[in-house]
């Protein structure tokens, strides 16, 4: 089985046990993303940065690619 998987630089908004808000700029456009598809990587220099890497599939159906 082949995982398409995508790796995208965020800023992080709001986070829960069990998901984390985030968007690329425009907080008007922030989604959700269930924390059990995403793998998150801070960013220590730049508090609230983080890169993201979620199934290609979740990112085009969050319009996040």
């Amino acid at each position: 089985m082949r995982s398409d998987l995508v790796d995208l630089t965020v800023e992080i908004a709001r986070e829960t046990d069990l998901a984390v808000l985030v968007h690329e700029g425009d907080k008007s456009k922030a989604v959700w993303l269930p924390k059990s598809v995403v793998e998150i990587v801070r960013d220590d220099p730049m508090p609230g940065l983080a890169t993201i890497t979620l199934p290609e599939r979740v990112a085009v159906e969050k319009g996040l690619v």
